[in-house]
């Protein structure tokens, strides 16, 4: 019955409509009036049994609409009869100049074809609207809200060699490694085997490797939004997605790898929360393509009123690194207070329209990495059953190499046993990290085609020699970036602060129609405390910091979001011992 309510009010402006109709009918001649004196279906009736027999209408429903338009047919055809009544009475009182009406005439009223016009497209629209809004019009319709929701994917296959030069060193310690578990023991009278060592001399050629993506992202207002995506890795490291194949054919992991909402409060500003892409502009030197972050960025971007052409733009981000075990140590009654590690950054930049031809976008940032340092400990004895020491926390969750360590612990000796104290050891980062990083970047054309030019300098303000040595408290306890002098003094360190990359791309930067291409070419300098060296491209230099070299490659899209890339990559060390790696990628690349 509620249903039937609801579709009265439009079924009686159809019924008008159909009234309409029988009546322009009927003004056309005296066999047209016989025939609507005869019983007949109206066009109302008809349009409901045709419903009905589609499915569109429900039978029960359908069935009291069908009772409700015969009844007022009914109405109508008596109300005709009564007027053709009164117009055959009318007829001896007709003028002899006017119009003679033979009995069982009809007279209808003139209406204009505007009115009539006007009277279909009102019926039709509020049919059509509650239609819609019912679904029943079109029952196939994809619903309204899968509208606001889109799918977007990408897979990359990858065959990867990497050539090592002969005089190499071949005892570069995998640090990373030696991180793990209960630590490494450096008392030779305890432990005579060498630390995880990088292979650096023996080449690996062909790998296959693959990386693939996939995210659901929902509009929910025109101001708010949100998004998930999984994909693929080897581990759960921050700064790759992809999988080496192989393995004897096992089946591959997969990640949660962003996870996000974002709301726009004004048109110039977006507040994300959760783990989300790269909000700063930036180069792989110093976060990779594949990082993603965790907390909260503030975006604007807003055009100047003055000059539409030039829009400043910027980000305020606070990122939690890492939080401190709240059972820490495990076995002890005196848990560790909270040392969480954060990065602060805010970024400023401004994106300048020169012509239709040239574009310059150019950002300063400031970042600074709170808390990521390492701290030597309290003296601890682990000899007498310790449960770890106390800044053991400070040790990094994830790194690559390059980086100054330091030692964390310092470990008491046992009195009766001094030589025969084992000393499993961890490193931390010994440099503090307060970066600031130069971006600028012109596109222009030559030749009728694209050429982007980018530039990034980065410099840590934090560096300091003279700090790292203090800092670092023990004896003995830095641990790497010595010259070749084979010395382990102050006056063998060798280190510095200082980072930049230049890169020319010609053709389209991102190929996406077939026949797109580019070419490019770059060069980088890394100083091994330039930046922390855990966040940046896991591929030049096999990832981190303390590495120079040049790039080449180039791209070519045959089809729609399919295209081919080739890359060589050759790089050496800043300082230290020898340590060249050359990389060639060939890889194919699909987008959806």
């Amino acid at each position: 019955m509620n249903q039937f309510r609801q579709h009265l009010p439009i079924l009686r402006r159809c019924a008008l409509a159909a009234a309409v109709a029988s009546a322009f009918a009927l003004s056309a001649g005296h066999a047209s009036a016989q025939a609507a004196a005869a019983p007949s279906e109206t066009a109302m009736v008809k349009l409901i049994r045709g419903l009905i027999q589609s499915g569109t209408l429900a039978k029960d429903v359908g069935e009291a609409l069908l009772a409700q338009a015969q009844a007022e047919a009914m109405a109508s055809q008596q109300a005709q009869q009564r007027l053709a009544a009164v117009s055959a009475g009318a007829v001896a009182g007709a003028s002899a100049g006017g119009l003679r009406l033979e009995p069982g005439d009809v007279r209808v009223p003139y209406i204009s074809q505007t009115v009539r016009d006007q009277i279909r497209d009102e019926v039709k629209a509020q049919v059509m609207a509650q239609a819609k809004d019912e679904g029943w019009a079109a029952p196939n319709e994809t619903p309204e809200w899968s509208k606001r929701i889109r799918f977007e994917g990408d897979v990359r296959v990858r065959n990867e060699s990497r050539s090592y030069a002969g005089n190499n060193s071949n005892i570069e310690i995998n640090w990373p490694d030696l991180n793990k578990s209960s630590g490494y023991d450096v008392n030779p009278n305890t432990n005579l085997a060498l630390p995880s060592l990088l292979n650096t001399r023996q080449d690996r050629r062909n790998l296959f490797r693959a990386r693939a993506r996939v995210g659901i992202f929902a509009d929910l207002s025109e101001n708010t939004k949100a998004g998930v995506r999984l994909a693929s890795g080897s581990d759960d490291n921050p700064v790759s997605t992809t999988q080496t194949l192989g393995g004897g054919l096992s089946k591959k992991s997969v990640w949660l790898d962003q996870m996000w909402i974002s709301h726009k409060p004004v048109d110039w500003l977006t507040v994300t929360g959760g783990r989300f892409g790269n909000p700063f502009m930036s180069t792989d030197t110093l976060f990779s393509s594949d990082l993603n972050f965790d907390g909260i960025a503030f975006q604007f971007d807003k055009a100047l009123a003055s000059n539409k052409d030039l829009s400043l733009f910027g980000t305020v981000g606070l990122i939690p690194l890492e939080y401190s075990s709240d059972n820490a140590p495990s076995r002890s009654q005196d848990k560790a207070k909270s040392e969480n590690k954060w990065l602060f950054g805010a970024q400023v930049g401004a994106d300048w329209k020169i012509d239709d031809d040239n574009r310059l976008r150019g950002a300063l940032a400031y970042y600074n990495f709170r808390n990521i340092s390492g701290k030597v400990s309290e003296p601890c004895a682990l000899y007498a059953g310790a449960d770890g020491c106390s800044t053991d926390w400070s040790r990094p969750a994830f790194m690559q190499k390059g980086n100054t360590l330091m030692l964390l612990r310092d470990i008491s000796l046992d009195p009766l046993n001094p030589a025969g104290t084992p000393q499993p050891q961890y490193v931390g980062l010994a440099s503090k990290f307060r970066l600031v990083d130069l971006n600028m970047r012109w596109d222009t054309k030559v030749a009728g085609n694209n050429l982007r030019l980018d530039a990034n300098f980065i410099r840590n303000t934090a560096y300091d020699a003279n700090d790292i040595w203090r800092r670092a408290g023990i004896r003995g306890a830095i641990v790497n970036n010595f010259g070749n002098t084979g010395g382990t003094t102050q006056a063998d360190y060798k280190s510095g602060g200082n980072a930049f990359m230049l890169q020319a791309t010609y053709g389209r930067p991102a190929p996406a129609a077939r026949g797109d291409w580019n070419v490019l070419a770059g060069y980088k300098r890394i100083e091994p405390d330039a930046l922390p060296d855990g966040y940046n491209d896991s591929t030049f230099h096999g990832g981190g910091t303390n590495a120079r070299g040049y790039f080449l490659g180039g791209s070519y899209a045959f089809d729609k979001n399919l295209w081919f890339t080739g890359r060589w990559i050759s790089t050496k060390e800043v300082y230290g011992p020898p340590l060249s790696i050359d990389t060639l990628q060939l890889e194919l690349n699909a987008r959806f």
